[in-house]
């Protein structure tokens, strides 16, 4: 699905790779994202003089969180301008060292998937919030505060503090 045939990126110049991500691929597995709808991919790729492979565009998207105060569903829009440089240069255990994506350039095809699954990961915000303001769920009953008090009293003590305590009252 993200894969282009470098043999017509060589002849072309550069070819132009749109396509939507369906939400439930497997793309998406274990990567902790959830979408609301389907990713839209929008890549130029082309060759640079160097021997690398130079992959320009967009990734768009809604994705489906929560807030991580009150648990509220969400809906937040991704929108990421992406540079993907891939190098033959590079092994699969450089890849966290640099920008640079491993590729060999004796198969035909490049796979951009892989790149555009770690792409989404960092753009991602993992710690949305509903409201700036949120007051979240109540550490003891769970209640939403956002919606009133809930009825837990103020000062529950407790008791494996004790001989802290009593340690401090001396």
């Amino acid at each position: 699905m993200l894969k282009v045939d470098l043999g017509r990126v060589d002849r072309e110049g550069s070819v132009l790779v749109e396509t939507e991500v369906p939400a439930d691929d497997a793309l998406w597995h274990d990567s902790g994202i959830d979408w609301a709808g389907p990713v839209d991919v929008r890549l130029r790729v082309s060759l640079a003089g160097t021997g690398e492979v130079v992959a320009r565009g967009s990734l768009k998207g809604t994705l489906a969180q929560e807030c991580r105060r009150c648990l509220r569903p969400l809906q937040e829009k991704v929108e990421e301008e992406v540079t993907l440089v891939f190098s033959a240069d590079v092994t699969d255990e450089d890849v966290g060292d640099g920008d640079a994506y491993p590729f060999d350039p004796s198969k035909r095809d490049l796979d951009l998937g892989e790149a555009v699954r770690g792409e989404v990961i960092l753009a991602t915000n993992p710690y949305v919030v509903c409201d700036p303001e949120c007051r979240g769920l109540c550490p003891r009953c769970g209640a939403n505060l956002n919606e009133g008090a809930c009825g837990c009293t103020a000062e529950e003590v407790d008791p494996r503090w004790e001989a802290l305590r009593a340690q401090k009252d001396r």
